[in-house]
């Protein structure tokens, strides 16, 4: 792999993109939330517009959902972001032109076809770590941002250490955060049996509406393993949408129960490297085959996905594996791609990331996670 014409190959943590050489963004100064109520009604790219007159660069009908874990919690640097790190980051989502948004809204707007504003952001937390509330829900208050606190019940009823309480995550949500669904025990979902998993679920939710008097809308699977099996459960149990730990931005076209989020952590947690993926565009699939996270007796499995409509720059479409490394993709016809793999996958979870550049420095970018179950 050469540099020519100025592009790079950045390995990530389980995932690997092309990166275009970044031009300087261009800022909005925009005004912050002026009071709670308007908070949750409008982001700050949206008030820039209502107090200066300013109109929004475009609308756009994707958007972007990061996923924290833990804050200065430095003994865990594949899950912990620092807390430099998340200022900084904090600060970009807050100077940088971007919407944060509640999740449930950006769901419902993509659900809906309603269009979102540019570089629209949820801000996602899993497993209600103490640091949440010590760390992260302060900064986030002071900037006025709306996030989602995933919670696996279990850890807080046995009152494990280094997590939140139930008075401390009621607290949370009384003032504006939205909770959501991690299970009760976070099994690794993909390789359990149906019955295990119903449990799980119908466990979990009768503690939400003990604690919390209602049930979670909406579910993120414990380390992102799913299976179509599961989606149906979860779908079933009455959530509206279930989201992994797969990169890529979401569109209409995403799987409603296999939502992407982007990881965030210490180890790969750079400003810059936050600005390229808070900028990221989807690209929009479907046909997916197989259809099914889980890989059965056939592994590696033939791969495969259909781009729905032509876009800007697809011929230069590239398709990386976190064990596999770069692999070749076929294009057959204008919009069909087939990607076979060199070589099994390993037991566990592996990501599959595909990206397109697109104008501006930003970049079109589609991802999904494997699980091969232990035999």
């Amino acid at each position: 792999m050469n540099c020519q014409d100025k592009r790079l190959v950045e390995l990530f943590e389980q995932e690997v993109i092309f990166v275009a050489m970044i031009t300087p963004d261009r800022f909005c100064a925009c005004a912050r939330p002026i009071s709670s109520a308007v908070r949750h009604v409008f982001s700050a790219a949206v008030l820039c517009v209502l107090i200066s007159g300013m109109a929004p660069s475009q609308a756009a009908d994707s958007a972007v959902v990061l996923i924290y874990h833990r804050f200065g919690e430095q003994a865990h640097p594949s899950t912990n972001v620092r807390l430099e790190q998340f200022e900084r980051q904090v600060a970009l989502l807050r100077e940088g032109g971007y919407a944060v948004l509640p999740l449930a809204e950006i769901v419902s707007a993509i659900r809906s076809g309603t269009p979102l504003p540019d570089k629209a952001v949820a801000i996602t937390i899993d497993d209600a770590y103490l640091s949440v509330y010590e760390e992260a829900w302060p900064r986030l208050k002071a900037a006025g941002f709306p996030f989602t606190l995933f919670v696996a019940t279990d850890p807080v009823d046995r009152g494990v250490g280094g997590y939140m309480t139930w008075d401390q995550i009621r607290e949370l949500r009384d003032a504006g955060a939205a909770i959501g669904s991690q299970t009760a025990t976070h099994p690794h979902m993909a390789g359990a049996d149906r019955a295990s998993n119903l449990r799980e679920i119908r466990v979990s939710n009768r503690r939400f509406v003990e604690e919390l008097g209602t049930q979670p809308d909406l579910f993120a699977y414990p380390y992102g393993e799913a299976s179509t099996e599961v989606m149906g459960l979860v779908a079933e149990a009455g959530f509206s949408a279930g989201f992994g730990q797969h990169s890529g931005a979401m569109d209409r076209h995403s799987p409603q129960f296999y939502l992407p989020r982007f990881p965030v952590n210490e180890v790969y947690g750079d400003v810059e490297r936050f600005r390229r993926i808070a900028n990221t565009l989807s690209i929009p699939i479907e046909g997916i085959t197989p259809e099914d996270p889980l890989v059965g007796d056939v592994n590696p499995p033939p791969f495969g996905f259909s781009v729905v409509s032509e876009i800007p720059r697809l011929s230069e479409l590239a398709c990386y594996h976190s064990q596999v490394g770069e692999v070749a993709v076929q294009r057959l016809g204008a919009l069909r791609f087939e990607i076979r793999f060199n070589k099994a996958f390993p037991t566990g979870r592996s990501r599959l990331n595909c990206t397109v550049p697109a104008k501006d420095g930003r970049w079109r970018w589609f991802g999904t996670q494997f699980y091969v179950p232990r035999r």
